[in-house]
């Protein structure tokens, strides 16, 4: 049953992403907040297949730690719904992205449009300071920041080396951390079509004050953000 059930999800995912994709392709003419706004739209509709037919809910717990206006989000990073789940509750999302999936047809344009960052992780520093000031040019407008720290997804349970690149971001936009936890990798694994009937959870944490040195930030948050996201393997 959980075959089946999966296979209708997954199939009714890339239909809708079809389906959007390409009544987005006008918005590329647009003001960058209308695609923002046609993205969470399409986030919106993964969610009814994803409980009605997989059995996932999706639960949002911590949204008084989310600021309005500029923030920093730092985020566990499981599986490709950690890039749609969470959208839908950010006013104005910029995600740090690699710079490669700018490359992809439909996708890479949509998220150029909406005006993500994108950073080449083989550039070294030259990647590093493109990234800042791209950050800072965000925060200037009032979006929230969103990084996932070790730069690619980890199965649930395990750490991977947390980037500097976090740390950097904390220094230039001098704005304190939001650490953002999930589970999200139990019921969508990164790798297969299996949905694992459950619920996913996003909880953003207390924020990490500003100022903090590079070393004792990052301890800081790589103890909060895998304490929580393994607190959530046990629910």
């Amino acid at each position: 049953m959980i075959v089946l059930r999966s296979l209708v999800q997954v199939t009714l995912f890339y239909l809708w992403s079809v389906v959007m994709g390409l009544a987005m392709i006008p918005l590329l003419l647009g003001p960058r907040r209308w695609m923002l706004w046609a993205m969470t739209r399409w986030a919106d509709g993964i969610i009814p297949p994803l409980r009605f037919i997989a059995g996932i809910r999706v639960e949002m717990r911590g949204l008084e730690h989310l600021p309005k206006g500029a923030a920093l989000i730092a985020a566990k990073h499981q599986c490709m719904f950690d890039t749609m789940g969470p959208f839908r509750v950010f006013d104005d999302a910029c995600y740090v992205m690699r710079d490669e999936l700018l490359r992809i047809p439909f996708y890479g344009w949509y998220c150029r449009k909406a005006g993500m960052i994108a950073i080449d992780r083989d550039a070294g520093a030259k990647a590093l300071r493109g990234m800042v000031a791209a950050a800072k040019a965000a925060v200037a407008q009032g979006r929230q920041l969103v990084i996932f720290p070790e730069g690619h997804r980890m199965a649930p349970g395990e750490t991977g080396e947390y980037k500097p690149g976090v740390a950097a971001l904390y220094r230039a936009v001098g704005l304190p951390c939001i650490p953002m936890a999930t589970n999200s990798g139990v019921h969508w694994p990164a790798h297969g079509f299996l949905r694992r009937p459950g619920r996913i959870v996003y909880e953003f944490l207390p924020p990490i004050p500003p100022g903090l040195s590079r070393t004792e930030f990052m301890a800081t948050l790589e103890t909060r953000l895998e304490a929580a996201s393994k607190a959530l393997l046990s629910e």
